[in-house]
């Protein structure tokens, strides 16, 4: 399916065939802009955008063997919701006649255009921290816990 025939699909549900396209434009739009300023876009029961960093590495030319640097860069990643991969693998059946895709939580978008959004339905990526996580250097502590009292090996001077 293309985006003309996207629009063919929703034309109906959404009283003629120019404000389905108006509406497919606006939604890809926002989810652009939101992924390339670097914000994550959820969208619940279908799945989530967000821009990825690749780091710069050397790849080998298969003609030549040749070692060629390839730049940083960044591109868009999709991950499907878990609604969308039970529907995709069978484990839950397409409902006829009704939207497969649920609505979104009460009060978590506003009752006004579609295309906007509020900051619940955008978050922003947390930036990765190279061996943040193998880095611990205390022991694990559970969750609640207060942290431990540092005591330092120099006498207090009184």
């Amino acid at each position: 399916m293309n985006k003309a025939q996207l629009i063919d699909a929703i034309a109906d549900k959404m009283g003629g065939r120019q404000q389905a396209a108006d509406a497919v434009d606006h939604v890809l739009d926002a989810i652009v802009r939101a992924v390339v300023a670097g914000d994550r876009v959820s969208v619940t029961g279908f799945g989530s955008f967000e821009k990825v960093s690749r780091p710069a590495r050397y790849a080998r030319n298969p003609q030549t063997g040749e070692r060629v640097l390839v730049k940083k860069t960044s591109i868009p990643r999709f991950r499907a919701g878990q609604g969308f991969k039970d529907l995709v693998s069978g484990a839950k059946k397409l409902p006829k006649g009704e939207v497969s895709v649920k609505k979104a939580p009460k009060g978590s978008l506003t009752g006004g255009a579609p295309a906007v959004m509020k900051k619940a339905t955008v978050k922003k990526a947390a930036p990765k921290k190279a061996g943040a996580a193998a880095k611990k250097t205390g022991p694990a502590m559970k969750a609640g816990a207060k942290k431990p009292v540092k005591t330092s090996s120099k006498k207090a001077l009184a």
